[in-house]
């Protein structure tokens, strides 16, 4: 894949963000529509938070009248709009996903990173489970057909461990501070509901 360029667009993701699902769902007819490439880009949303200074918006907003209600109806007007009938909020959330983010560095290594994220998104937000449990990682990535056992090992490898770290922090030093985050060049656009920027540029 091309790795800039006015036709590419890089979304910064944690599986650990509802939005960030809701945005990958959207990805694929973005990228049908507008003839561009979207890239992968695995970040630690815990990193991001931690260098930032942020907070989930469930921390952020806990204490301000109405804000949380409106999030989720706008959480409501996306999934109806996009027709994400799968959607489920994991009972588990908040669900730590270092382990998580580490496997998507070594499946982008392995040029697998389309299918493990489809996955990852999969047992997170559509049959949710427990994804910080090594156990439970194990056989929902056999289930998706990886070798849950390989991928366990492949997020102890050094190389891997960096890759996330180093994506983490250029990604902050690039302006993010939490996700989805998409870069069409030095530009940058944060959150779901920015998809209509995105697209708005690629098409333009």
């Amino acid at each position: 894949m091309p790795r800039s360029g006015p036709r590419l667009v890089e979304f910064h993701f944690d599986f650990g963000s509802p939005n960030a699902y809701f945005a990958h769902k959207a990805l694929a007819g973005l990228a049908t529509r507008t003839g561009a490439t979207v890239r992968y880009v695995p970040v630690l949303l815990g990193g991001i938070f931690k260098a930032t200074n942020n907070r989930s918006p469930f921390e952020a907003f806990a204490g301000v009248r109405n804000k949380l209600a409106y999030e989720r109806l706008e959480i409501a007007r996306f999934i109806a709009r996009h027709g994400l009938t799968r959607f489920k909020m994991n009972p588990f959330f908040p669900v730590n996903t270092l382990m998580l983010m580490r496997g998507a560095v070594a499946m982008d290594k392995q040029g697998q990173l389309a299918p493990y994220a489809e996955a990852g998104f999969h047992h997170m937000w559509e049959e949710p489970k427990k994804m910080d449990d090594p156990a439970v990682f194990k056989a929902a990535m056999d289930a998706s057909g990886f070798d849950g056992a390989a991928l366990i090992e492949a997020t102890q490898a050094p190389d891997v461990k960096a890759g996330l770290i180093g994506n983490t922090e250029t990604s902050v030093g690039r302006g993010a501070f939490g996700v989805p985050t998409f870069f069409i060049g030095r530009d940058m656009y944060f959150g779901k509901d920015r998809l209509n920027d995105v697209e708005a540029v690629l098409a333009g």
